[in-house]
């Protein structure tokens, strides 16, 4: 397993320029390194089977779907005990309409990131959060306007 103090000046301009663009191919990539296609290509590959780099995504601006509304849920649950935050997160994973589910500190459990079509969609969506055994409260949060969005750093 490879950590942070593993990673050399090579690894980590692997990782900002492909966080930057996962898209570049593999001599760009080379190229912006500074080292030769074999050793940048050997690079990645252990970047990946590590799981430093987990995989290769498209940035979609939600906005410019037709129809896409971000809505942010606080989720807190009756008690926070291992198996209750592992039930939850089970039941909640598969949910296609959760773009991003983070367990957090304060007032709530989860912050859970969902895009719903309209407000019954969202109906559903708070049909299927609440029918999870252990959720006690739920808070809403409709985006009105995304104003940053950009790739963690590399």
């Amino acid at each position: 397993m490879l950590h942070t103090t593993d990673l050399d000046v090579f690894d980590q301009k692997i990782i900002s320029e492909l966080t930057a663009n996962g898209r570049l191919s593999w001599r760009d990539l080379a190229e912006k390194i500074g080292l030769s296609l074999s050793p940048t290509i050997r690079r990645v590959r252990r970047l990946e089977q590590s799981g430093i780099i987990r995989g290769y995504y498209a940035a979609v601006d939600q906005s410019r779907l037709q129809g896409a509304i971000g809505v942010f849920i606080h989720v807190a649950l009756e008690h926070q005990v291992r198996e209750a935050l592992a039930l939850f997160e089970r039941s909640v994973e598969g949910i296609a309409e959760i773009v991003g589910g983070y367990q957090i500190t304060g007032s709530s459990d989860y912050l859970i990131h969902a895009m719903v079509r309209d407000l019954p969609h969202y109906q559903k969506l708070l049909d299927s959060l609440t029918s999870v055994e252990g959720v006690s409260k739920i808070q809403s949060n409709f985006v009105v306007k995304t104003f940053v969005h950009r790739p963690l750093p590399g």
